[in-house]
């Protein structure tokens, strides 16, 4: 019944109209993602990789709503969220470029599901960091950043 009592609550909280979203990454190495925006409520999943990008989609007092590169969505403690911009190489091993051209030098290749950090964006390329090597990748090729979003 409490459940019930809260939901209306921070739903409309959620359906702001203004409210674009935005990204942001996973302070530590563990935090715990629960089905409503509070402590009271279960934990459905708990994370284990700091440094995650996700899509925070709704904002309820200290809670954020987010959602990962699979799509599962849940609340975490604003607590747990970094706002260091990252990123997740999806699908298959992608090329790292020493600049944003397809015909440009390859300077690493980054195989999928590893986080790097997003530095610059402009309308089709982003400059990524991973570890020590940075270079150029097309949006299109990891999670972490909306098509055509513009960084600096």
């Amino acid at each position: 019944m409490m459940v019930l009592w809260a939901w209306p609550i921070w739903a409309a909280e959620e359906k702001a109209e203004n409210f674009q979203g935005y990204y942001a990454s996973l302070r530590y190495d563990e935090v715990n993602m629960r089905n409503g925006p509070g402590k009271r409520f279960m934990v459905e999943w708990t994370y284990h990789r700091r440094s995650l990008p996700v899509r925070v989609t709704a904002v309820h007092e200290q809670w954020r709503r987010i959602r990962d590169y699979e799509g599962t969505e849940g609340w975490v403690h604003q607590a747990m969220l970094s706002s260091q911009r990252t990123v997740l190489v999806m699908h298959r091993r992608q090329a790292l470029r020493w600049k944003p051209h397809d015909d440009a030098p390859v300077v690493a290749y980054v195989a999928p599901l590893v986080v790097g950090f997003l530095d610059e964006c402009d309308v089709d390329w982003c400059r990524l960091s991973f570890d020590d090597t940075q270079g150029y990748m097309r949006q299109n090729q990891f999670w972490g950043a909306d098509k055509a979003e513009s960084l600096e």
